[in-house]
């Protein structure tokens, strides 16, 4: 039986290899853990657009993680994509049977190009389903604004939105600060907030059109340091110097948002 760390993603799939499940294995390869996935959704997307969305069977996410727990040692998994009511409640039930380890949420709701990926009726049933389970949660200021419906505009909202989310269930709450409206600013702070102790993590802020998949190479890169059985504080700082590296390296592919680089930070 093999020791070597196994991971899992259940997002969408991103056509242009910038997102979703194609950033999530790239990241877990790129951190020596195996990557094992399970679909919720085909879009049809380049940098410039998400052209086509197309929701996967529920009986077939389904059978996907039933495949995965029955022949994986899976020890840490994240959600990304989901889109629907249907299939929150979907994952939800299917992780309330399954041990699939730490689970890390990225709650994707909009694209970097602002194509909505989450129904807005859908965001009381991450609330409700998925929050009580995740260990680690990774929104950006206006995906916790919405989560929460606090509007962030200093320190104080931050902690705030982030102890309501910890009120919902959540454990460790990791706010993302890449869209501060003080946007200019050199420096680009992440909250971070435990059951015990809170923290900052600053990094330049680099000026790039080409972040495209940020978020969930960010929440897969903290999915694989826990999949190897690293702290959640190491694991976020290692997530920190990994996207900072995809992000101040660019590969410059496409003509509108393009992807990070993968493969800047190195193993």
């Amino acid at each position: 039986m093999s020791n070597f760390p196994q991971a899992l993603t259940i997002a969408g799939s991103d056509s242009g290899g910038g997102a979703g499940i194609q950033a999530d294995l790239k990241t877990f390869q790129m951190r020596r853990v195996f990557g094992t996935s399970a679909i919720t959704a085909i879009t049809a997307q380049n940098t410039l657009g998400v052209f086509d969305i197309h929701s996967i069977p529920l009986t077939t996410i389904e059978s996907q993680l039933k495949a995965i727990a029955e022949d994986f040692s899976i020890s840490a998994h994240k959600i990304g994509m989901l889109g629907t009511v249907e299939t929150i409640e979907c994952v939800a039930n299917c992780l309330r049977q399954y041990d699939f380890g730490m689970l890390v949420l990225d709650p994707v709701m909009i694209a970097k190009g602002g194509a909505p990926l989450l129904k807005n009726n859908a965001i009381d049933a991450l609330r409700q389903q998925l929050l009580p389970l995740a260990d680690v949660i990774t929104p950006n200021l206006p995906e916790a604004e919405a989560l929460t419906g606090i509007v962030i505009n200093d320190q104080r909202a931050v902690e705030k939105a982030a102890r309501q989310l910890q009120e919902w269930g959540v454990k460790t709450v990791v706010i993302k600060g890449g869209h501060s409206q003080n946007s200019q600013s050199a420096v680009c702070s992440d909250w971070v907030f435990t059951p015990t102790e809170q923290f900052t993590f600053e990094s330049p802020r680099f000026p790039t059109r080409h972040t495209h998949g940020t978020g969930c190479t960010f929440s897969a890169c903290i999915t694989a340091e826990l999949a190897k059985g690293n702290s959640i504080y190491d694991s976020i700082q290692t997530a920190k110097a990994f996207i900072s590296a995809a992000i101040s390296q660019p590969l410059n592919i496409g003509q509108g948002h393009g992807p990070t680089n993968h493969w800047a930070y190195g193993v």
